[in-house]
């Protein structure tokens, strides 16, 4: 069975022969079921064994994907998001706890029912990662439809239809696996501006992330992929001076530098404190974070009133705490005298 979408030139269900939502197709192998004389014989593919009530589901679920998602035939709902419009089925979206709800309090007034999902407030909700969780309601065949460039975007609308264990977890994945010195900054700039899922942390006018439990565990991926593996990664270590005069791991140093200057505050200072930043000893991640500090004066702490400086503590740290710490102090605005 061809698992195609349609070549219709309108599109269907937010699908294009182009936009590279459509699974390759995947050719069936015969299977013989003998002669009859034993009705528990086993079809085998690929070395595993399948019942025959077993093919039947898939050839189910498979129809249910490709006529019913992708093309929309008998669909009895329009589901409206972004600029999308998808015909599809009230069962099948009731899968779903987010649209079971707009379903069950959306007004019924011709033969289709319509409802309205609305995304201004969730901007990491991409429509392609949306109309994968869309199909994923009808076959799991969407998770091979996730690439590190669209699993964010996945992972957020699986967290927001709700119900998609599975998804969220192979996007999870997939977001996890995608952290690198290449994509560092944006994954930083990322969770720096998600709130925590805590209910603890928040204030009632923060919203929650539509990540849920995934925000804490992304942050935590991130941070010690910024503070351990990134280092590691650059070879940022402590001295050692080549044959030819250079310093080993130079050009990494340098590109750990400019990763600090461009990140908050905050997270700058936890880094540099951590005990599991190794890049040597106290001086050199002294010297490191001073060398950091100056490139930030001229980005991201210009202008913001506050001066940054660094501090090595006399004779070490104590008790496996850092020696090095990261302070900011607020310049004073300078008094005149005003004489009567």
């Amino acid at each position: 069975m061809s698992i195609a979408s349609s070549s219709s030139s309108t599109g269907l269900n937010g699908y294009s022969s182009s936009n590279g939502l459509t699974p390759a197709a995947s050719s069936q192998s015969e299977n013989s079921y003998g002669d009859g004389e034993n009705e528990n014989v086993l079809a085998v593919s690929n070395g595993y064994s399948h019942t025959p009530y077993q093919m039947h589901n898939e050839d189910i679920v498979n129809h249910l994907y490709h006529a019913g998602f992708q093309t929309g035939h008998y669909a009895d709902t329009i589901l409206h998001v972004h600029q999308n419009s998808y015909r599809l089925h009230a069962i099948i979206l009731s899968r779903s706890p987010l649209l079971a709800h707009l379903m069950s309090t959306s007004p019924q007034t011709g033969g289709q029912r319509v409802i309205y999902v609305q995304l201004d407030h969730e901007p990491e909700v991409t429509q392609e990662g949306f109309a994968i969780a869309l199909g994923y309601l009808y076959s799991s065949v969407s998770i091979s439809l996730i690439r590190p460039e669209n699993a964010r975007g996945v992972l957020a609308a699986g967290c927001l239809l709700g119900g998609m264990d599975d998804l969220c977890g192979y996007a999870y994945e997939a977001c996890r696996q995608s952290i690198s010195v290449e994509t560092i900054t944006e994954w930083l700039e990322f969770v720096d501006s998600i709130p925590l899922s805590s209910d603890e942390l928040l204030t009632p006018q923060q919203p929650r992330s539509v990540f849920a439990q995934y925000a804490r565990k992304l942050r935590e991926d991130v941070l010690h992929f910024f503070v351990v593996t990134l280092p590691n990664t650059l070879e940022v270590y402590s001295s050692g001076v080549s044959e030819s005069g250079s310093s080993q791991g130079h050009t990494g140093r340098d590109t750990l530098l400019q990763i600090f200057s461009r990140v908050p505050f905050d997270m700058f200072k936890a880094a540099v404190e951590s005990p599991t930043f190794q890049i040597g000893s106290d001086q050199c991640r002294f010297k490191f974070a001073k060398d950091a500090i100056e490139l930030r004066k001229g980005g991201i702490a210009r202008g913001h009133g506050a001066e940054e400086t660094v501090v090595l503590a006399f004779g070490g740290g104590h008790m496996g705490e850092s020696a090095v710490h990261i302070t900011r102090k607020v310049r004073k605005r300078p008094l005149w005298k005003v004489n009567s």
